[in-house]
């Protein structure tokens, strides 16, 4: 069976042997097919419509995902991200940056900035002077520079958020660009496969509980 998340952006595979991610519109037929069955989350309509055209051995099981919350509209890689954590705080860095907070297996809320990426968009709609590539390690003192200025006006301004919010707690960074955070956190750790670690527990209670059976879109 493989997993599949499907973001804004990307669409995130997981099958027994490798994770990997594509865009939408570069999308194989005779890849899709060869993955079998499929068991998918999504927060995109349009990228899901693209995956259904190209596979017929489906099943979504967003709404089979559910934690313990007073956040309403928590979508569901966040839910799945936080059902395999119970204590700690989560991050997702993709085309946004989510934050979450989880203790003793419940949320306790969270927020949402833009992606790293937004970040330089916004940037280069201000001024073509500050359109410049972002440094993944900005400078420790003062910049000296315009993209030393910008990579470090990016990083502190979501780093200072991200230390109000964690404290002490253990942190555990997920999406494309969380493995570029984990470098100012002494206590914080990358796992790429952290969504699908929650999908899977979902679909061992799924199973368990005999809701729905993986078979062919009717």
């Amino acid at each position: 069976m493989t997993l599949c998340d499907i973001g804004n952006t990307y669409l995130h595979f997981k099958t027994p042997t490798l994770i990997c991610k594509q865009k939408a519109d570069n999308l194989d037929k005779k890849f899709i097919q060869s993955l079998g069955n499929i068991c998918y989350i999504s927060v995109s309509k349009a990228n899901e419509s693209k995956l259904l055209s190209l596979c017929n051995k489906t099943l979504n099981i967003s709404e089979h995902i559910q934690i313990p919350t007073q956040y309403q509209g928590l979508g569901a890689d966040r839910r799945a991200a936080c059902l395999s954590i119970k204590d700690g705080v989560i991050i997702d860095a993709g085309s946004a940056i989510t934050i979450d907070v989880m203790e003793d297996g419940k949320h306790l809320g969270g927020y949402i900035l833009p992606g790293l990426f937004s970040y330089m968009d916004a940037y280069a709609k201000i001024s073509k002077v500050l359109h410049k590539p972002l440094l993944f390690n900005p400078p420790k003192d003062l910049p000296k520079n315009t993209q030393e200025a910008i990579s470090y006006g990016i990083f502190e301004s979501i780093i200072e958020l991200i230390k109000k919010v964690s404290g002490q707690k253990r942190i555990i960074f997920t999406g494309g660009d969380g493995k570029h955070f984990c470098q100012f956190f002494e206590q914080s750790i990358y796992d790429e496969a952290l969504i699908f670690r929650g999908m899977e527990m979902a679909i061992r209670q799924i199973i368990e509980s005999r809701q729905i059976i993986l078979g062919e879109k009717s």
